[in-house]
């Protein structure tokens, strides 16, 4: 199943059967990116098991937990967690065209900036922390606006953080 909080319990009631998989996937696995979250009764056989994770490794990355709670947790986190990566992405796109960029180069530049950071994460071994720290210069245009975005909610903080950032580089430049 990948019914969102529909607990093994209910399914294994609702089917009449106790070999149950679940899992919670991702809208990137649409194409091969995604990450699946998954978990199994005690009833699903090694050779099935291996068979779901095939399935969903298929789709991206797969995660067995053995605690279904876990399910719960990781869809507020990463099966919804694309739309949270799609508002900022939004949010950055339309303050960089505040401050006046064309929005075409907006796009390219917050979608590249967002896929190589990713990759970049990946590849580092670094912390999140670790590497906003790397990219931020005490008194510069990112400590600006990482002071910001403590401050303010998350949409608008993200239209102030461009801002400010934009108006600590032209000062910066004086």
């Amino acid at each position: 199943s990948i019914i969102a909080g529909a607990r093994i319990e209910t399914l294994c009631r609702g089917l009449n059967h106790s070999s149950i998989v679940r899992a919670m996937p991702n809208t990137p696995a649409q194409i091969g990116q995604g990450v699946s979250v998954w978990t199994a009764t005690a009833e699903v056989t090694q050779q099935q098991r291996e068979w779901a994770s095939s399935i969903l490794g298929a789709m991206g990355k797969e995660i067995y937990v053995g605690d279904e709670r876990y399910i719960d947790m990781a869809t507020a986190v990463s099966g919804s967690g694309p739309a949270y990566v799609f508002l900022f992405m939004e949010s950055l796109i339309d303050a960089a065209v505040h401050i006046g960029l064309p929005h075409d180069i907006a796009q390219e530049l917050v979608l590249q900036t967002v896929l190589g950071s990713g990759h970049f994460m990946q590849k580092s071994g670094k912390s999140p922390a670790e590497l906003r720290k790397m990219v931020t210069s005490p008194g510069g245009t990112t400590a600006e606006a990482l002071l910001q975005f403590e401050r303010g909610k998350f949409a608008d903080l993200i239209q102030q953080a461009v801002s400010a950032a934009y108006n600590r580089a032209k000062e910066l430049g004086k």
